[in-house]
């Protein structure tokens, strides 16, 4: 990597560049930099002999229109009121490198931007009838300046981490007007009347606005943009079924690559599964869980650091995330060596078995929690069935003894966040009625812990967990995924001829 200056120190320049340009703030230099100071001569050169770059004529983004109709709602909901949503900032992950950027949910999904340290303002107006409603800005760091040096000479100017877009292109892009965020601290300190903030993601505007502002207002806030989240406009839908269909291109190229992993480790198959998250995405939406063997007892095996041995199972649960930042969830419990041992199979199709009815229980007009109960109940049955438990299985289900081996919830919502509308209310999310639009994960799982003495050994170190990206549809559901086969005697079809 090319030494740059610190990046920390964006908006300052050179103490010779920031005179020439009349700034009051030099930009400081790496410590260490090889280059002591910019001459008067370089830097009038650099100012100059570059061509026109802007770009005119641009089609609005994808997602405009559906951004435009969330705004309407949002400014609905709290009229009269001014409401702040930032994107946030880099951080910093180790000196002076950083973590890769991605926005806050709450401005994506109201903006479509993606850029850091820009910030959706919506102001409320009062039109001549004496009805309301909100003006709404969107505040970007403009281009990088080329008259005082921070293109060049900034460790986040042009020539280092690439061109920004310019105010007005943004403004054809997003469908909203737009201005310099540099201005919008002073403009907030300034303001009358309510004001609401998305708190977590930027420190400096939440500072402007800390006498102005409420954590229990601002917490309303979030919580009905996490709400409004709930059901998916066919924008987002469409992009679901986008990041699962490269997902299922990710499991295919798994399988395709065992016999490598069996040769290194998990983290062959967690490298094989980024490449294709990468290609045809921005990333993968959480970290991959690549657990062979008894590391899929382990719920978020992250580590992805052990041994891949044929005879074992692997428990793949990984999504890319698209462009737009929607991400699939998958999960597939396959058998290493490609053909599932007696026992492997036998919890592997209970798990299935209460997968199926978890499934079939996604419906508008049922209860959220009817899929979990019905696919707990399944699992229930087979450890009673299989003298882990005793019976019968209502008492196993009151008590909730069968969760020694289940664990877990059996989905959640699915959307911008692996773990999407979390800030919504009870009542509206896991108490709540499914309704058209909403996705959701279906997993269940059966784990038998490596040390779990309760069961015969030959349980010992099994972990299964099956997971679909299920779309609530009018007449019923949709599987996102059900392009990867579930059934065992599928997937080892599946399989074979994958590694054919």
């Amino acid at each position: 990597m090319s030494e740059a200056l610190n990046p920390e120190t964006p908006e300052a320049v050179l103490d010779d560049a920031a005179d020439e340009a009349g700034e009051e703030e030099p930009i400081k230099q790496r410590k260490n930099g090889l280059y002591p100071g910019v001459s008067d001569e370089l830097a009038e050169n650099m100012k100059s002999g570059w061509a026109d770059t802007e770009l005119r004529g641009l089609t609005p983004i994808a997602q405009a229109e559906y951004t435009a109709t969330r705004r309407a709602a949002l400014s609905a909901r709290f009229p009269g009121e001014r409401l702040v949503i930032p994107a946030g900032h880099l951080k910093t992950r180790s000196n002076d490198t950083e973590y890769p950027f991605r926005a806050s949910v709450e401005y994506a999904y109201l903006t479509g931007n993606l850029t850091e340290d820009g910030v959706l303002v919506l102001e409320p107006t009062i039109s001549p009838n004496g009805s309301g409603g909100h003006k709404a800005t969107i505040y970007l760091l403009p281009r990088s300046d080329r008259e005082n040096g921070e293109f060049w000479l900034s460790g986040q100017g042009e020539l280092w981490v690439g061109r920004r877009h310019s105010l007005t292109e943004a403004e054809q892009l997003y469908g909203i007007p737009a201005s310099d965020v540099r201005e919008l601290a002073g403009k907030l300190r300034e303001a009358t009347g309510p004001v609401r903030v998305v708190r977590g993601y930027d420190a400096g505007i939440e500072a402007a606005l800390t006498d102005k502002v409420t954590a229990e207002r601002d917490e309303e806030l979030r919580v009905f943009l996490s709400e409004a989240r709930l059901i998916k406009d066919d924008f987002e839908a469409g992009e679901l079924q986008k990041a699962v269909d490269s997902t299922v291109r990710g499991f295919e190229d798994v399988v395709k690559v065992l016999d490598k992993a069996e040769a290194t480790s998990e983290r062959y198959i967690e490298g094989t599964f980024f490449l294709r998250a990468r290609v045809e995405g921005n990333d993968i939406g959480y970290g991959s869980i690549c657990a062979a063997g008894p590391h899929a007892c382990t719920l978020h095996w992250v580590r992805n650091d052990g041994p891949v041995r044929s005879g074992d199972l692997l428990l793949l649960d990984a999504g890319v995330e698209t462009h737009t930042l929607y991400t699939a969830d998958v999960t597939r419990t396959l058998p290493i060596n490609g053909r599932y041992s007696e026992i492997q199979k036998k919890i592997y199709d209970a798990v299935y078995e209460a997968q199926e009815a978890g499934i079939a229980a996604v419906q508008p007009g049922a209860k959220y929690r009817d899929f979990h109960d019905a696919a707990q109940r399944v699992l229930a049955e087979k450890l009673v069935e299989w003298g882990l438990v005793e019976g019968p299985v209502e008492r196993v289900l009151e008590l909730g003894l069968q969760r020694r081996w289940t664990l877990h919830g059996t989905g959640h919502m699915l959307g911008m966040d692996v773990h999407d509308c979390a800030a919504a209310r009870t009542e509206t999310y896991v108490d709540s009625t499914l309704e058209p639009g909403m996705c959701l994960t279906v997993e269940p799982g059966l784990y038998f812990q490596a040390d779990d003495l309760t069961v015969p050994e030959e349980y010992r170190g099994i972990g299964v967990r099956i997971e679909d990206d299920i779309l609530v549809t009018e007449d019923g559901n949709r599987n996102l995924s059900a392009g990867l086969p579930r059934r065992s005697d599928e997937v080892e079809a599946w399989m074979a001829a994958l590694k054919g």
